[in-house]
Protein backbone atom coordinates (compact mmCIF):
# COMPACT_ATOMS: atom_id res chain seq x y z
CA UNK A 1 0.00 0.00 0.00
CA UNK A 2 1.39 3.38 -0.97
CA UNK A 3 2.47 5.65 1.88
CA UNK A 4 0.29 8.57 2.86
CA UNK A 5 2.00 11.95 2.79
CA UNK A 6 0.95 13.88 5.88
CA UNK A 7 0.86 17.62 5.28
CA UNK A 8 1.00 19.13 8.76
CA UNK A 9 1.36 22.87 8.07
CA UNK A 10 0.08 25.48 5.65
CA UNK A 11 3.67 26.34 4.73
CA UNK A 12 4.33 22.71 3.82
CA UNK A 13 1.24 22.65 1.61
CA UNK A 14 2.23 25.94 -0.05
CA UNK A 15 5.66 24.51 -0.80
CA UNK A 16 4.06 21.52 -2.55
CA UNK A 17 1.85 23.86 -4.57
CA UNK A 18 4.67 26.38 -5.14
CA UNK A 19 2.64 29.32 -3.87
CA UNK A 20 3.79 32.08 -1.53
CA UNK A 21 3.12 31.72 2.19
CA UNK A 22 1.50 35.00 3.24
CA UNK A 23 0.29 33.75 6.59
CA UNK A 24 1.49 30.62 8.48
CA UNK A 25 -2.04 29.46 9.35
CA UNK A 26 -4.08 30.22 6.22
CA UNK A 27 -3.64 30.24 2.47
CA UNK A 28 -5.85 31.16 -0.47
CA UNK A 29 -4.91 31.10 -4.13
CA UNK A 30 -6.09 30.78 -7.72
CA UNK A 31 -5.42 27.19 -8.81
CA UNK A 32 -4.18 28.41 -12.20
CA UNK A 33 -1.15 30.00 -10.46
CA UNK A 34 -0.26 26.87 -8.46
CA UNK A 35 1.49 23.61 -9.22
CA UNK A 36 -0.76 20.52 -9.24
CA UNK A 37 -0.10 18.02 -6.45
CA UNK A 38 1.64 14.84 -7.51
CA UNK A 39 -0.47 11.71 -7.74
CA UNK A 40 -0.68 9.92 -4.42
CA UNK A 41 -2.41 9.85 -1.04
CA UNK A 42 -2.43 12.88 1.23
CA UNK A 43 -3.64 13.72 4.71
CA UNK A 44 -4.10 17.41 5.62
CA UNK A 45 -4.00 18.70 9.21
CA UNK A 46 -6.28 21.61 8.35
CA UNK A 47 -9.58 22.56 6.75
CA UNK A 48 -9.70 22.83 2.97
CA UNK A 49 -12.28 24.31 0.59
CA UNK A 50 -11.83 23.87 -3.15
CA UNK A 51 -13.85 25.34 -6.01
CA UNK A 52 -13.02 23.61 -9.27
CA UNK A 53 -13.54 25.55 -12.48
CA UNK A 54 -12.61 22.80 -14.95
CA UNK A 55 -12.52 19.03 -15.25
CA UNK A 56 -9.07 18.27 -13.89
CA UNK A 57 -8.79 14.68 -12.81
CA UNK A 58 -10.19 12.53 -10.07
CA UNK A 59 -10.05 12.18 -6.32
CA UNK A 60 -10.52 9.02 -4.33
CA UNK A 61 -11.91 8.81 -0.83
CA UNK A 62 -12.52 5.36 0.62
CA UNK A 63 -14.06 3.21 -2.09
CA UNK A 64 -15.44 6.12 -4.08
CA UNK A 65 -13.97 8.04 -7.00
CA UNK A 66 -15.14 11.48 -7.96
CA UNK A 67 -14.37 13.22 -11.28
CA UNK A 68 -14.26 16.97 -10.87
CA UNK A 69 -16.67 18.97 -12.98
CA UNK A 70 -16.83 22.70 -13.48
CA UNK A 71 -18.52 24.42 -10.59
CA UNK A 72 -17.83 21.66 -8.07
CA UNK A 73 -16.95 22.37 -4.45
CA UNK A 74 -15.15 19.88 -2.23
CA UNK A 75 -14.55 20.21 1.52
CA UNK A 76 -12.02 18.38 3.65
CA UNK A 77 -11.58 18.37 7.41
CA UNK A 78 -8.36 17.80 9.37
CA UNK A 79 -7.15 14.21 9.18
CA UNK A 80 -9.03 13.14 6.06
CA UNK A 81 -7.08 10.99 3.62
CA UNK A 82 -7.53 11.75 -0.06
CA UNK A 83 -6.07 10.08 -3.14
CA UNK A 84 -5.25 12.41 -6.03
CA UNK A 85 -4.91 11.38 -9.67
CA UNK A 86 -4.50 14.31 -12.04
CA UNK A 87 -4.92 14.27 -15.78
CA UNK A 88 -1.84 15.05 -17.80
CA UNK A 89 -1.43 18.49 -19.39
CA UNK A 90 -4.57 20.00 -17.89
CA UNK A 91 -4.90 23.67 -17.10
CA UNK A 92 -6.16 23.94 -13.50
CA UNK A 93 -8.79 26.57 -12.78
CA UNK A 94 -10.66 27.46 -9.64
CA UNK A 95 -9.86 28.56 -6.11
CA UNK A 96 -8.49 27.02 -2.95
CA UNK A 97 -8.77 28.04 0.69
CA UNK A 98 -7.01 26.18 3.48
CA UNK A 99 -6.86 27.18 7.13
CA UNK A 100 -5.41 25.64 10.27
CA UNK A 101 -7.79 25.06 13.23
CA UNK A 102 -5.45 27.32 15.22
CA UNK A 103 -6.32 30.27 12.95
CA UNK A 104 -9.98 30.33 14.01
CA UNK A 105 -9.40 29.69 17.73
CA UNK A 106 -11.16 32.23 19.91
CA UNK A 107 -13.53 33.32 17.12
CA UNK A 108 -17.28 32.69 16.71
CA UNK A 109 -16.42 30.43 13.77
CA UNK A 110 -14.46 28.07 16.05
CA UNK A 111 -17.58 27.52 18.16
CA UNK A 112 -19.68 26.46 15.15
CA UNK A 113 -17.17 24.89 12.73
CA UNK A 114 -18.40 21.42 13.78
CA UNK A 115 -21.89 22.35 12.57
CA UNK A 116 -20.70 22.39 8.94
CA UNK A 117 -21.15 18.66 8.50
CA UNK A 118 -20.05 18.77 4.85
CA UNK A 119 -16.41 18.77 6.03
CA UNK A 120 -17.03 15.09 6.79
CA UNK A 121 -18.82 14.25 3.54
CA UNK A 122 -17.16 11.91 1.10
CA UNK A 123 -15.91 13.29 -2.19
CA UNK A 124 -18.71 11.73 -4.22
CA UNK A 125 -21.06 13.90 -2.13
CA UNK A 126 -19.51 17.10 -3.47
CA UNK A 127 -21.45 20.34 -3.90
CA UNK A 128 -22.43 21.38 -7.44
CA UNK A 129 -23.14 25.07 -7.86
CA UNK A 130 -24.54 27.26 -10.63
CA UNK A 131 -22.73 30.11 -12.36
CA UNK A 132 -24.41 32.70 -10.11
CA UNK A 133 -23.49 30.68 -7.02
CA UNK A 134 -19.92 30.36 -8.29
CA UNK A 135 -19.73 34.15 -8.54
CA UNK A 136 -20.75 34.53 -4.90
CA UNK A 137 -18.11 32.03 -3.77
CA UNK A 138 -15.40 33.55 -5.97
CA UNK A 139 -16.20 37.00 -4.56
CA UNK A 140 -15.64 35.74 -1.02
CA UNK A 141 -12.41 34.03 -2.08
CA UNK A 142 -11.30 37.39 -3.50
CA UNK A 143 -12.07 39.22 -0.24
CA UNK A 144 -10.03 36.70 1.77
CA UNK A 145 -7.21 36.88 -0.77
CA UNK A 146 -7.24 40.70 -0.54
CA UNK A 147 -6.92 40.62 3.25
CA UNK A 148 -3.97 38.22 3.08
CA UNK A 149 -2.16 40.75 0.89
CA UNK A 150 -2.56 43.52 3.49
CA UNK A 151 -0.36 44.20 6.48
CA UNK A 152 -1.69 42.26 9.46
CA UNK A 153 -3.54 44.46 11.96
CA UNK A 154 -6.05 43.95 14.77
CA UNK A 155 -8.91 43.68 12.26
CA UNK A 156 -7.35 41.10 9.91
CA UNK A 157 -8.36 37.91 11.72
CA UNK A 158 -11.92 39.10 12.36
CA UNK A 159 -12.47 40.15 8.75
CA UNK A 160 -11.00 36.92 7.33
CA UNK A 161 -12.88 34.58 9.70
CA UNK A 162 -16.12 36.49 9.07
CA UNK A 163 -15.67 35.96 5.33
CA UNK A 164 -14.86 32.27 5.82
CA UNK A 165 -17.99 31.88 7.94
CA UNK A 166 -20.09 33.67 5.31
CA UNK A 167 -18.64 31.42 2.60
CA UNK A 168 -19.48 28.30 4.63
CA UNK A 169 -22.98 29.61 5.34
CA UNK A 170 -23.59 30.06 1.62
CA UNK A 171 -22.31 26.52 1.01
CA UNK A 172 -24.71 25.22 3.65
CA UNK A 173 -27.57 26.97 1.80
CA UNK A 174 -26.42 25.57 -1.54
CA UNK A 175 -26.29 22.06 -0.07
CA UNK A 176 -29.87 22.50 1.17
CA UNK A 177 -30.86 23.42 -2.38
CA UNK A 178 -28.98 20.39 -3.74
CA UNK A 179 -30.83 18.04 -1.39
CA UNK A 180 -34.11 19.44 -2.75
CA UNK A 181 -33.16 19.26 -6.44
CA UNK A 182 -32.04 15.64 -6.01
CA UNK A 183 -35.31 14.58 -4.37
CA UNK A 184 -35.83 11.52 -6.59
CA UNK A 185 -32.34 10.23 -5.83
CA UNK A 186 -32.84 10.97 -2.13
CA UNK A 187 -36.09 8.99 -2.07
CA UNK A 188 -34.17 5.98 -3.33
CA UNK A 189 -31.64 6.36 -0.53
CA UNK A 190 -34.43 6.66 2.06
CA UNK A 191 -36.15 3.55 0.71
CA UNK A 192 -32.93 1.54 0.87
CA UNK A 193 -32.22 2.86 4.37
CA UNK A 194 -35.65 1.67 5.51
CA UNK A 195 -35.07 -1.78 3.97
CA UNK A 196 -31.67 -2.11 5.65
CA UNK A 197 -33.18 -1.01 8.96
CA UNK A 198 -35.92 -3.64 8.75
CA UNK A 199 -33.46 -6.34 7.74
CA UNK A 200 -31.06 -5.51 10.58
CA UNK A 201 -33.57 -6.42 13.31
CA UNK A 202 -34.66 -9.63 11.58
CA UNK A 203 -31.16 -11.10 11.58
CA UNK A 204 -28.65 -11.91 14.32
CA UNK A 205 -26.93 -8.55 13.81
CA UNK A 206 -28.29 -6.99 17.02
CA UNK A 207 -26.79 -9.82 19.12
CA UNK A 208 -23.52 -9.78 17.16
CA UNK A 209 -23.07 -6.06 16.50
CA UNK A 210 -25.29 -4.39 19.08
CA UNK A 211 -27.58 -1.46 18.41
CA UNK A 212 -27.31 -0.19 14.82
CA UNK A 213 -25.53 3.10 14.18
CA UNK A 214 -25.97 5.69 11.44
CA UNK A 215 -22.41 4.88 10.34
CA UNK A 216 -23.37 1.22 9.79
CA UNK A 217 -26.17 2.11 7.34
CA UNK A 218 -24.11 4.86 5.70
CA UNK A 219 -21.38 2.33 4.89
CA UNK A 220 -23.93 -0.05 3.37
CA UNK A 221 -25.26 2.82 1.23
CA UNK A 222 -21.76 4.03 0.25
CA UNK A 223 -22.36 7.40 1.91
CA UNK A 224 -20.71 9.24 4.75
CA UNK A 225 -22.57 9.15 8.07
CA UNK A 226 -22.97 12.94 8.11
CA UNK A 227 -24.35 13.07 4.58
CA UNK A 228 -26.88 10.31 5.27
CA UNK A 229 -27.90 12.01 8.51
CA UNK A 230 -28.34 15.38 6.82
CA UNK A 231 -30.27 13.86 3.91
CA UNK A 232 -32.70 12.05 6.21
CA UNK A 233 -33.19 15.13 8.39
CA UNK A 234 -33.91 17.39 5.40
CA UNK A 235 -36.26 14.87 3.75
CA UNK A 236 -38.26 13.79 6.81
CA UNK A 237 -37.69 16.36 9.54
CA UNK A 238 -36.42 13.59 11.83
CA UNK A 239 -32.81 12.63 12.46
CA UNK A 240 -31.39 9.27 11.41
CA UNK A 241 -31.04 8.36 15.09
CA UNK A 242 -34.74 9.14 15.59
CA UNK A 243 -35.65 6.80 12.72
CA UNK A 244 -33.53 4.00 14.16
CA UNK A 245 -35.07 4.43 17.62
CA UNK A 246 -38.62 4.55 16.27
CA UNK A 247 -38.04 1.32 14.34
CA UNK A 248 -36.49 -0.21 17.43
CA UNK A 249 -39.51 0.69 19.59
CA UNK A 250 -41.93 -0.54 16.90
CA UNK A 251 -40.25 -3.96 16.86
CA UNK A 252 -39.87 -4.00 20.65
CA UNK A 253 -43.64 -3.51 21.09
CA UNK A 254 -44.32 -6.66 19.07
CA UNK A 255 -41.71 -8.76 20.88
CA UNK A 256 -42.80 -7.67 24.33
CA UNK A 257 -46.13 -9.45 23.69
CA UNK A 258 -44.29 -12.80 23.61
CA UNK A 259 -44.87 -13.70 27.25
CA UNK A 260 -42.51 -16.65 26.99
CA UNK A 261 -39.59 -14.20 26.77
CA UNK A 262 -38.40 -12.06 29.65
CA UNK A 263 -37.96 -8.32 29.13
CA UNK A 264 -34.20 -8.85 29.52
CA UNK A 265 -34.26 -11.44 26.73
CA UNK A 266 -36.15 -9.05 24.43
CA UNK A 267 -33.61 -6.31 25.23
CA UNK A 268 -30.70 -8.63 24.38
CA UNK A 269 -32.30 -9.72 21.09
CA UNK A 270 -32.63 -6.06 20.10
CA UNK A 271 -28.95 -5.38 20.73
CA UNK A 272 -28.95 -3.89 24.23
CA UNK A 273 -26.15 -4.96 26.57
CA UNK A 274 -28.05 -3.86 29.63
CA UNK A 275 -31.85 -4.24 30.08
CA UNK A 276 -32.06 -0.99 32.07
CA UNK A 277 -30.93 0.95 28.98
CA UNK A 278 -33.74 -0.67 27.00
CA UNK A 279 -36.22 0.15 29.76
CA UNK A 280 -35.22 3.82 29.76
CA UNK A 281 -35.45 4.19 25.98
CA UNK A 282 -38.78 2.39 25.82
CA UNK A 283 -40.33 4.53 28.54
CA UNK A 284 -38.96 7.71 27.00
CA UNK A 285 -40.66 6.88 23.69
CA UNK A 286 -43.93 5.33 24.93
CA UNK A 287 -44.48 6.65 28.44
CA UNK A 288 -44.54 3.09 29.82
CA UNK A 289 -41.91 0.65 31.01
CA UNK A 290 -41.75 -2.56 28.94
CA UNK A 291 -43.34 -4.50 31.81
CA UNK A 292 -46.19 -2.00 32.19
CA UNK A 293 -46.77 -2.01 28.43
CA UNK A 294 -46.98 -5.83 28.44
CA UNK A 295 -49.45 -5.80 31.33
CA UNK A 296 -51.61 -3.08 29.74
CA UNK A 297 -52.00 -5.16 26.60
Amino acid sequence: MKDILKVETISQYNALKEVKTRHPLITAFDSATAKPLANGKFSFAFYAVFLKGVNCGELKYGRNTYDYDEGTMVFMGPGQVVGIKSQQDYNPKGNALLFDPEFIKGTPLAAKIHQYSFFSYELNEALHISEKEQQIIQDLFSKIDYELDQAIDKHSKTIITNNIELLLNYCERFYDRQFITRENLNQGVLSNFEKLLNTYFHTENPQKLGLPSVAYFAEKLNLSANYLGDLIKKETGKSAIDHIQLKLIEIAKDRIFDSEKSISQVAYELGFKYPQHFNRMFKKNTGFTPTDYRNLN
